[in-house]
């Protein structure tokens, strides 16, 4: 039973770890979104 208990323990860290990777992940594409630093790239030719 220590064994599962380990594992659930690791698998809770892992998940938690790479939940936390997406949230900024996501916040930084988020945020480059807003960027005002190249204009010329909302132009849209006709």
């Amino acid at each position: 039973m220590e064994f599962f208990n380990s594992a659930v323990n690791t698998l809770q860290t892992i998940v938690i770890g790479l939940g936390g990777g997406l949230c900024v992940w996501g916040g930084v594409n988020l945020l480059e979104g807003y960027g005002q630093d190249n204009p010329g790239a909302n132009a849209h030719v006709r």
